[in-house]
């Protein structure tokens, strides 16, 4: 499949672009199902986006919003993606959307993913926008190339929505949707800033197989939109 490079002069130029880029696409997917889904990632990278999605106009309370990935830690932990989501997008007149979180009240990852495969139930799917970020090692969503459950994460047959993974490389266990899930979106986004970040995926893409850098798993497999700036 296909790479399309948006870059940006600036890291505000990018989050203006980004931010009306999504509202399109959300208005259209109420427009033409009713309902509009959108997966985001944690991590500074989309704070400012997120901050100025949260002021603009839509009709939010049509909008179903979930993450890509989360930390296996309480929603009041620093480390929680939910806690970003909720303190920087569901805010303003974002507050009325639906969000609807993966981490469940399990000690254990693997014990909350049929209650979060249930919650995701309730989106339309494909998901309207997806979007991802990647760590210095390949990684995305928390699809780790240093876990084992790497090889079940990227399994197109698995039929599997969310997994429980635990990187040895990163703290904390994870729930991340599966490859499988990823793909299943209309338009997919890769988030970065800097010019290492940039390096590194085109480096992936040139010289990494799927296991080693896995970010190459979802490029390799849909039309994607690298969203970047300096």
């Amino acid at each position: 499949m296909a790479l399309t490079i948006n870059a940006f002069d600036n890291a505000d130029a990018l989050t203006s672009a980004f931010a009306d880029t999504l509202i399109e696409l959300l208005k259209d997917g109420i427009a033409q199902r009713g309902r509009a889904s959108l997966v985001v990632s944690g991590g500074r990278t989309p704070l400012a986006l997120f901050k100025q999605l949260s002021q603009t106009d839509l009709e939010w309370d049509k909008v179903d919003i979930t993450l890509a990935d989360e930390r296996w830690v309480g929603e009041n932990d620093e480390a929680s993606n939910t806690k970003l989501v909720r303190e920087n997008l569901i805010q303003n007149k974002a507050a009325a959307a639906h969000f609807v979180t993966l981490k469940t009240d399990d000690a254990d990852a693997n014990d909350g993913i049929a209650e979060a495969e249930n919650r995701l139930s309730s989106f339309s799917l494909p998901f309207d926008a997806l979007i991802l970020g990647m760590g210095e090692d390949g990684h995305t969503a928390s699809l780790f190339p240093c876990s084992a459950q790497i090889e079940d994460g990227l399994n197109l047959a698995s039929g599997k929505i969310c997994i429980a993974t635990q990187p040895t490389t990163a703290p904390h266990q994870r729930i991340s949707l599966t490859l499988p899930a990823i793909l299943n979106s209309r338009n997919i986004f890769i988030h970065l800033t800097g010019e290492k970040k940039k390096q590194v995926l085109e480096d992936a893409l040139a010289n990494s197989t799927e296991l080693e850098k896995p970010v190459t798993a979802v490029v390799n497999r849909a039309d994607v939109t690298l969203m970047w700036a300096p």
